[in-house]
């Protein structure tokens, strides 16, 4: 008896690790130290040294049960742009500029060729967010998992000056409300999507006129990156006062995270176009509007507060950075919350 026979097989970790050497390079960054293959990742923190009161940010997060479409369709090249989303989209969301980032894959069986695909999406997610993705984890747990079933998780730790962060406490009546388009699900909500559609090869294979694509494309599209977005607003000079993204709990339960005590944000539903996705996930499931509001982004990836003033401005910035983005509201006096109007 031996470990391979066990049903890990040390050799196939090590050629996963040659294989995915190629995609981790073009996430580098000079402030890395190590090389993939060490017993942890080095990071200089040089270049934060000028700043006033640098905070570390961190977040860490995985792709839910969107995985499973992903090995339904034998399409494992975009989930890891997913799981580096989740991340540092929560730490743009602060006010900071994600470092690096490392990534976790649980596997029943490692297939190197997968495991290097795998690695390729989260390095393009880290390339998308500049990023350096310095180390990671892939593990073979025969008997836990079925050899084709994998999971994928990640860590990212980002800075900002203490000046510089986001905490929504300058909010005050009459702010706008800037939503940022998301691509589609993003990275939640999958379960009851799994429950609306059938996880089958032939069925996300269909092909929808009001999508434009087949439901698979449309449901696995990556989650969207919004670093450089709120890189660019701020470059504009516009200060953000309050950012929440948009992930599981919808707008009722993101967007009042960002609000001060005695603030509701009061967001008109007709002020953009609901992506067909979310319609079609509806109209099949038999959701009703509220649980759809309270468990997908509906078409917003990322809100952001501003003064009334800056609303130009920050809208060009989007502009610039290839980001759709409407007004979708306001704040007002009140208890604090969302209502959807």
């Amino acid at each position: 008896m031996d470990y391979k026979k066990a049903g890990v097989d040390i050799e196939a970790g090590y050629k996963s690790v040659e294989l995915m050497k190629e995609h981790i390079k073009k996430t580098m960054r000079k402030e890395v130290l190590t090389n993939i293959g060490g017993f942890s990742g080095a990071f200089s923190l040089s270049t934060i040294k000028d700043m006033e009161e640098p905070v570390l940010l961190s977040g860490t997060d995985g792709c839910g049960t969107k995985v499973k479409l992903a090995m339904v369709m034998d399409k494992h090249d975009t989930i890891g742009i997913d799981a580096v989303a989740m991340c540092v989209n929560d730490i743009a969301c602060a006010g900071g500029e994600p470092l690096f980032f490392l990534d976790y894959i649980a596997c029943g069986k490692n297939y190197p060729e997968k495991i290097a695909t795998i690695v390729s999406g989260v390095a393009e997610g880290c390339v998308q967010s500049d990023a350096a993705l310095i180390g990671g984890e892939t593990a073979e747990h025969p008997g836990l998992m079925q050899e084709d079933e994998y999971d994928l998780a990640g860590f990212a730790v980002g800075v900002c000056d203490k000046k510089d962060m986001i905490t929504g406490q300058n909010i005050k009546p009459g702010d706008a409300l800037i939503g940022i388009a998301s691509t589609g699900v993003h990275s939640n909500g999958f379960s009851l999507v799994r429950k609306v559609f059938d996880m089958t090869k032939e069925s996300l294979s269909t092909y929808y006129d009001e999508l434009g694509t087949t439901l698979g494309e449309a449901l696995l599209a990556p989650t969207r990156i919004y670093v450089k977005a709120l890189r660019g607003v701020k470059e504009a000079g516009v200060t953000i006062k309050g950012c929440s993204h948009i992930t599981g709990g919808g707008f009722y339960e993101n967007i009042p995270r960002m609000l001060p005590d005695g603030i509701v944000a009061s967001v008109k539903k007709d002020s953009y176009e609901v992506p067909a996705i979310f319609k079609l996930l509806a109209k099949t499931g038999d959701i009703e509007e509220k649980m759809m509001y309270n468990t997908y982004n509906m078409g917003i990836g990322m809100v952001l507060a501003v003064d009334a003033a800056d609303v130009d401005k920050t809208l060009a910035a989007l502009e610039k950075t290839g980001d759709k983005a409407w007004v979708i509201g306001e704040t007002k006096a009140g208890e604090k919350g969302v209502e959807l109007c």
